[in-house]
Order: C-alpha cells, then sequence, then structure tokens
C-alpha cells in the first residue's frame, strides 16, 4: 500500500482535468464523494466508481484491488496520488473545501491527516458490503427474489412452532410441534446457506413476529386448532415451493449463466417441498376426519392468504 506521499510516474493523461478514483460499494466512501461531485467545481472532475468500471478505465498503474483500498487521484500530467494526499488535490479544486487544501500545507498536518485515513480505513469494512457470491448471482432475478422468499418463510416457520411450544400444554402437540421444528430449522439452514446474508428480506422482523402469533393463537384453541393451521400452512408452503421447481425447469439455457447450480438448487426445493407435505399429512391426520367448522375455515383462509402476502412483499422488501 502506497503511502499519502507517494507520487507514481504514468504515461501522461489523455484529459485534462484530474480524475478521482473511488469505492462506490462504500457507503460511507460514496456519500463523501457525491458531496465533492455537488460542490461548486465538482463538474470539472472525472469521477470513476473503481467497484464497477470496467479495468480500462483505471488507465496505468491502478490495479483494481488498489483502487478499492485507497481513495486515488491521478493529476493531468500523469501522477498517481493516494490517501490523504488525493484529497488535498480534490480540496483545492473545490472552493468549498480550499480552507482544508490550506491547512494541509501546515508541516505535518498531511501526515497526520494520513493517520486519521488509515484508522478510518481500518473500521470500513463494517459499512462496506461484502460481495455477492457468484453463484447467487449467476441466478435470474427471479429465481433470487422468489428465494428470498423461501427464507423469510423457513424463518416464519420455525416460529410458528415456537409459537405453539410458548402457549401449548398438551403433551402430544408439543411432541408434535418439537418433530417439526427441528425439520424447518434444517430447512433455514440450508436456505441461509444459498441466500445471502443482505439478500434478505428488511422485513424479516415482522415475518418472524407473524409465526409466531400463527403458531401460538391457535395454541391457545387446542389440538385442532394447531393442526388445522399446521395444515393450511403446509398446503400453501408445498404450492409454493411446486412452483419454484417447475420455475427451475422451464427456465431456457439463454438465462443461464455460468456458475448457476440449478441442479442442486432444484434439489434442495423438492426436499423441503416433501418435508412439508410430510407436515401437512401428519397435521392432516391427527386433525380427525370431522369437518373443520366455519371459525377453523375462516382462519386457515386467513392464513393462506396472509401467507400470499407476506410472500408477494417479501420478494422485493
Amino acid at each position: 500500500m502506497s503511502s499519502a506521499a507517494d507520487i507514481t510516474p504514468t504515461a501522461p493523461a489523455a484529459a485534462e482535468a484530474p480524475c478521482v478514483y473511488y469505492d462506490g460499494a462504500c457507503p460511507l466512501c460514496s456519500r463523501e464523494i457525491a458531496t465533492y461531485q455537488r460542490a461548486q467545481g465538482g463538474d470539472q472532475l472525472q469521477w470513476v466508481d473503481a467497484a464497477v468500471c470496467p479495468a480500462p478505465a483505471l488507465g496505468a498503474a491502478l490495479p483494481r484491488e488498489d483502487a478499492l483500498a485507497r481513495l486515488h487521484v491521478r493529476l493531468p500530467d500523469g501522477r498517481l496520488l493516494s490517501g490523504a494526499a488525493a484529497f488535498v488535490a480534490i480540496w483545492q479544486r473545490l472552493p468549498a473545501f480550499r480552507g482544508l487544501a490550506l491547512l494541509a500545507r501546515v508541516p505535518g498536518a498531511v501526515w497526520a491527516m494520513e493517520m486519521l485515513y488509515r484508522g478510518f480505513l481500518a473500521v470500513r469494512p463494517l459499512w462496506r458490503p461484502r460481495p455477492l457470491p457468484a453463484a447467487w448471482l449467476a441466478l435470474p432475478l427471479a429465481l433470487r427474489r422468489e428465494l428470498r422468499t423461501d427464507h423469510a418463510g423457513e424463518a416464519g416457520a420455525v416460529m410458528i412452532y415456537r409459537g405453539v411450544l410458548a402457549l401449548a400444554r398438551d403433551a402430544e402437540v408439543r411432541a408434535f410441534a418439537q418433530h417439526h421444528l427441528q425439520t424447518e430449522q434444517q430447512h433455514l439452514a440450508l436456505i441461509e446457506a444459498v441466500v445471502p446474508r443482505s439478500q434478505r428480506s428488511r422485513l424479516l422482523p415482522l415475518w418472524l413476529a407473524a409465526g409466531w402469533v400463527t403458531g401460538a393463537l391457535p395454541a391457545l384453541f387446542g389440538p385442532r386448532a394447531v393442526y388445522a393451521t399446521i395444515e393450511a400452512v403446509e398446503t400453501f408452503v408445498d404450492t409454493h415451493y411446486a412452483d419454484q421447481v417447475a420455475m427451475i425447469d422451464a427456465l431456457p439455457a439463454s438465462e443461464t449463466q455460468p456458475g448457476a447450480s440449478l441442479p442442486a438448487l432444484r434439489q434442495l426445493l423438492e426436499t423441503c417441498r416433501l418435508d412439508e407435505v410430510a407436515h401437512r399429512d401428519d397435521a392432516r391426520a391427527r386433525r380427525g376426519a370431522a369437518p373443520a367448522g366455519v371459525a377453523a375455515r375462516l382462519w386457515a383462509a386467513v392464513v393462506g392468504s396472509g401467507s400470499a402476502a407476506a410472500v408477494r412483499v417479501s420478494r422485493h422488501l
């Protein structure tokens, strides 16, 4: 890593304006750069987002790794500045920041600025999102959205059984919930291995709370209410997973990028679906053959429509 005072000679730059290379994937960095861009004189500088630009845009002697590690400025004469010296070069060209540029002339000021900048770089990973796995990016956008709903659904399913266990006192119901809770926890772990943390639903706390209530409320009304609820939930989930398997089967080769492990993903979804079918059939058998009452049918309709609405929302949020 070069120091703030390092100046690397390069081939003469074709452009007359200094060129700023910054990490647009860093939220704090991009906000600061946006401030400079909006300032008077900001349109007199060239701005290159090193996180997304093609390699030739970085110019000579500036690997992308270095450009992402520190702020760089290439001067019109081809010299390459980094760190605090790069900031000073920007400030000198923006009237609103000339005061900082003058402060940098104080003996030792640039060194102190460089030390502060290095301190920021040490903690910057806390704000900079992790790069998304190539296997995730290789999946079609529509399928990635579906997988986000699967994560939200499995997290909610875990909470359904925890809600049952929180209020149910019947030993058979508790054994039923404990058994199926273990399967749902396994499903959640499998989906979490596929869906990156940053791509999961931002409304996850809402889905967790809704899941707990969906399990706890029927537990207040006895075993048949619990079994009817699970039957309704798993009936919806069976169809949901089946639709996703069909989506994978129907994907044209033109929409499948290298690195997308669709056969393995299809097998995961089908395995989860079959487990959910077993949960549904177990709940149906325990509920018994007696027809459900009006209240039970209404509750099942609410559970099904609520699950469908949650899926629609979590595709995007």
